[in-house]
């Protein structure tokens, strides 16, 4: 006989989800195929999974209902004003903040996410994050507010709601915003092409290059590396983050693979290496990364022949692997400490103040607090 605290785990999640599918709408059509036993084919994430009447798919929001895929819409689950370095994005307009939106659930299930109170919502008792109704409308607003020029979808996987996501980018567009995701970078061809029109700067979370490992986590990598090269080939402003976790993604061979895989889709993608702090259920057995672990990887990707590559998640410990340097001329042109820029030489075109030639990136004039502190909206 299951447990009082099992019976009400399950009473909280049921009532969650019961709760969610208020906050729904029909998934786009672009992004689903209708099979002729009655089974709805969903396309926003590279699970692909084929769902069936009264069932849910992976990401357990995405759900059929009378005939229908219904998909998250109108809430969020976190909100903040952040900044933009903290995403992280180091070419996207330094030193501007960005409003922050996350809605419920996720199509991984990693043991080390620091966004599991929202990504792992409907499938960990835990995790605590209740859904507040929302309007694409009022966060495009309260960017504006913020002074943000850069309104992001991060949190949870932001491809499972992708519907939601574009909705808000329309008004965040029709107020000259700039969009971004944030994404563990699990998709597909269609979902990429629906929110292509809608997105200009994507962070792909690049977790292992270890396929079993990402099997551990929900995932596949070659679901990932594609991912990879359809955004390039797609004209999306792409950054690359590797959480090194001693153990489980700091294996020498698989970083070196990593690195020249990046360096063969374009040497001048940057590409963030973040030390870990044990969190959610990897807090015991594994050990913080070192400023020295980082230090063997960064010569992985110079060896790769990659140009922009960045520590985080150790400010003011990792010298000038905070800063930004021009690939032509090897000038300090934006310096860092944490999320604060201290300085940002960059010319509003883009251009390196010293040798005058381009650098890339999505640039012009920085806007926001600046002050590289995070603002919690809710």
């Amino acid at each position: 006989m299951p447990s009082l605290d099992v019976l009400e785990s399950k009473q909280r999640l049921a009532s969650l989800k019961q709760m969610l599918h208020q906050f729904s709408a029909p998934a786009a059509e672009a992004l689903i195929e209708r099979k002729p036993d009655g089974a709805i084919q969903c396309f926003a994430c590279g699970h692909r999974c084929v769902i069936k009447p009264g069932r849910d798919g992976v990401c357990r929001v995405r759900f059929y209902e009378e005939g229908t895929l219904q998909v998250p819409f109108g809430y969020v689950g976190a909100l903040a004003c952040d900044p933009i370095e903290k995403k992280p994005f180091f070419h996207v307009l330094p030193g501007s903040d960005a409003l922050t939106f996350g809605m419920l659930g996720c199509d991984f299930h990693c043991g080390y996410c620091q966004n599991w109170v929202t990504s792992q919502m409907l499938r960990d008792p835990d995790a605590a994050a209740p859904p507040r109704q929302a309007t694409a409308a009022q966060l495009a607003d309260m960017a504006v507010r913020q002074g943000a020029p850069v309104i992001a979808s991060s949190y949870n996987e932001p491809l499972i709601t992708s519907e939601w996501a574009v909705d808000v980018f329309k008004e965040g567009k029709a107020r000259g915003l700039r969009c971004a995701y944030i994404s563990n970078g699990n998709g597909t061809p269609q979902v990429l092409d629906f929110i292509r029109p809608h997105v200009d700067a994507y962070k792909v979370d690049l977790k292992t290059f270890n396929p079993r490992n990402y099997r551990q986590l929900g995932g596949v990598l070659e679901n990932v590396t594609e991912t990879i090269r359809m955004l390039k080939q797609r004209g999306f402003w792409v950054e690359i983050v590797t959480l090194v976790v001693p153990g489980f993604s700091d294996d020498a061979d698989d970083l070196k693979r990593l690195a020249e895989f990046l360096a063969s889709i374009d040497p001048l993608m940057p590409w963030h290496m973040t030390a870990f702090h044990p969190d959610y259920k990897m807090t015991e057995g594994y050990r913080r990364t070192t400023t020295e672990d980082l230090m063997k990887i960064v010569e992985m990707g110079r060896q790769a022949g990659l140009k922009y590559l960045y520590f985080g998640n150790l400010p003011g410990q990792v010298g000038e692997w905070e800063n930004t340097r021009c690939h032509h001329c090897n000038a300090t042109v934006i310096r860092r400490h944490g999320f604060l820029v201290t300085e940002n030489r960059v010319r509003e075109n883009g251009l390196c103040p010293d040798c005058g030639k381009p650098l890339p990136g999505i640039w012009g004039k920085s806007s926001g607090h600046g002050d590289g502190r995070v603002r919690p909206l809710l």
